[in-house]
């Protein structure tokens, strides 16, 4: 066990990707389970608050303290077995997700969930239900979870297997190790049929592990994760395409976006098929240049694609450039990947866009604004003529890109001041209320966390969230974990 009260030594544990700071009275590192436990009964008993910490790559303030101890994961970082067999791996909630799935590849296998920070802990892509570019064929992290140790607020624990205990209706059982019982009651909520990480998952005859999934450390402390596996993919084709428009690349994107759905329906193995969909406004391509000299001068959008091959990948490629035509594309502009190292370039390149924009919004000492919002796929361009066009008529600078195969925006502000920020706030929130309005979610992706609380009441209303809080409270009688998070502080 490491206990760290020197606030010198805590720097690290306070500040996030997002550039949300916070506060604490101390840092603990337990070392194992039950050291784990003991640490959480002591403080509920003292009705001490709890931030759960993984490695602050989050977006939203979920891992910053106001108060109260953070407790580190980090020394729960082993990757216990690797089953070739049976396709699962057994981690812990601090293995990162590039050693997870670096070592699951050496064994032929893949995990898909596959988040943008390839930093962050396999923990916190639970605890928010993460995503990414490849959540267009594959889904999201809760798709890979099949078993959950848990260590709950009063410092019992418990044990979920997907599929082996299923609310009825909206009752769910939790049967804790002790053999406690807890009675809960699932609202219920209209869930957004878009990727959706914005409070908890409630659903009629909801598996109990979905719960805990997404929920932002607020139920409870992950100590051992298992997740399912596939097969490595024999080869991927991988390509950027260049557009002499926005429209015209959106549309691109719509058109391969339906081929690869009316190919899943037909199962039709020998068409356009993608794992990955993402786009690039204008002003994403501007801001890359530097780092990408051979971006054409002439592109005002882009669409980066994936699609798994086994040995027809001249038959693949020839389908996407055939359809690439179609929209007066240019062949001798795109960037196709043909090994492994220019494969890597082109992930490198989508990468950036994340990584230049959080340094420049350190850089300035102003907040991440960024949304992560997503609607049904059929409001797409209207929606995203309706954000540019707000944006654009406040004179901030933006960029616009994101897994769009998914319907999911991230419109990134780029305030050069305070001014700025809080003109750039208001837009924020005007986007959110659209997304949330067009039958959408304001977070997709990255989860509600400190910094976007106000917004689950707007997509759910007051009555909705008090039930999810309730949730809460039942596991967490004395409201010690991670508070703040997903619920207003001080509303219960």
């Amino acid at each position: 066990m490491i206990i760290k009260k020197d606030q010198d030594e805590i720097q690290n544990y306070l500040t996030d990707a997002s550039n949300t700071t916070g506060f604490c009275d101390a840092v603990y590192i337990p070392e194992n389970v039950e050291e784990l436990k003991d640490i959480v009964k002591g403080l509920n008993n003292s009705k001490t608050e709890i931030t759960i910490s993984g490695n602050r790559t989050g977006l939203t303030g979920a891992s910053m303290p106001r108060g109260g101890v953070v407790i580190s994961t980090e020394k729960f970082n082993r990757i216990i077995e690797i089953n070739v067999e049976e396709k699962f791996a057994i981690v812990e909630p601090g293995v990162l997700l590039s050693e997870l799935q670096n070592s699951v590849k050496t064994k032929g296998l893949l995990y898909p969930p596959d988040p943008t920070e390839k930093n962050c802990f396999i923990g916190g892509n639970i605890a928010t239900n993460a995503s990414g570019a490849r959540t267009f064929k594959y889904g999201p992290t809760r798709n890979y979870v099949e078993e959950l140790n848990v260590v709950l607020a009063d410092g019992d624990s418990i044990h979920l297997v997907r599929g082996k205990n299923i609310a009825k209706d909206f009752s769910l059982t939790l049967t804790t190790d002790s053999g406690k019982n807890i009675n809960l009651h699932i609202p219920q909520i209209k869930m957004p049929e878009t990727k959706n990480a914005s409070g908890y998952f409630c659903k009629k005859d909801m598996d109990a592990i979905d719960l805990f999934i997404g929920s932002e450390g607020t139920l409870g402390i992950i100590t051992k994760i298992k997740l399912k596996l596939i097969p490595q993919p024999v080869n991927e084709l991988s390509c950027v395409l260049f557009f002499e428009s926005e429209e015209i690349g959106l549309n691109f994107l719509i058109k391969a976006r339906e081929e690869t759905y009316r190919n899943h329906i037909e199962k039709n193995t020998d068409g356009i098929d993608a794992i990955v969909l993402e786009f690039y406004d204008g002003n994403s391509l501007d801001f890359l240049r530097k780092d990408f000299p051979n971006i054409p001068a002439d592109a005002e959008s882009a669409v980066w694609f994936e699609q798994e091959c086994d040995n027809n990948e001249d038959q693949m490629l020839q389908l996407w450039i055939n359809l690439f035509a179609e929209f007066g594309g240019n062949e001798e502009e795109a960037w196709f990947a043909s090994t492994e190292k220019d494969k890597e370039r082109l992930v490198e390149f989508r990468h950036a866009i994340s990584v230049n924009t959080n340094e420049y919004m350190a850089r300035h000492n102003v907040r991440k604004l960024g949304t992560d919002v997503a609607v049904p796929d059929n409001k797409l361009i209207e929606f995203y003529n309706s954000a540019k066009k707000l944006v654009e008529e406040s004179k901030i600078h933006y960029l616009n890109y994101g897994h769009f195969g998914n319907s999911h925006m991230h419109l990134n502000m780029l305030p050069k001041n305070e001014e700025e920020f809080a003109k750039g706030k208001k837009l924020y929130q005007s986007i959110c209320e659209l997304a949330i309005k067009m039958g959408g979610t304001f977070s997709a992706e990255h989860g509600v966390g400190k910094n976007k609380t106000e917004y689950l009441v707007k997509m759910y209303g007051e009555e909705n969230v008090n039930k999810m809080r309730m949730i809460k409270k039942t596991l967490d009688s004395n409201y010690i974990l991670s508070v703040g998070n997903i619920f207003k502080k001080g509303n219960l």
